[in-house]
């Protein structure tokens, strides 16, 4: 199974220049928990996507607060996770809890591979 993401329509992730867009830490860690979990077979991008699309479709039938595409994603990982019986609530909001709490460039590994940008 491959994460074959939308260009268009309600479920295509922000873009910038093609390339994906995340305001916070927690939304590529989000983006990349469905990756993974979609990548081992868990569930496929199109069941996803359904879940993203109701998401979108209950926050337009009552807004609060401004509208923010990840915070979508995430209440659509959520909700698969626990419609598909995959890790149990308890555990999915202790995870969520340990991931929100990592610092800014944790998941930025130096030794991993070679860049050209320096940190000033």
């Amino acid at each position: 199974m491959s994460l074959t993401l939308d260009i268009e329509g309600p479920a295509a992730p922000p873009r910038l220049n093609g390339e994906l867009v995340f305001d916070e830490p927690w939304e590529g860690r989000s983006f990349a928990m469905v990756a993974a979990l979609v990548e081992g077979g868990h569930f496929s991008w199109d069941e996803f996507r359904d879940h993203l699309i109701a998401a979108i479709a209950r926050w337009e039938a009552d807004p609060s607060g401004d509208y923010r595409y990840y915070e979508r994603w995430q209440e659509a990982l959520e909700s698969i996770v626990e419609e598909l019986d995959i890790v149990a609530e308890p555990e999915v909001d202790e995870l969520a809890a340990a991931y929100a709490a990592r610092p800014p460039g944790h998941d930025h590994r130096h030794d991993d591979h070679h860049h050209d940008h320096d940190h000033r």
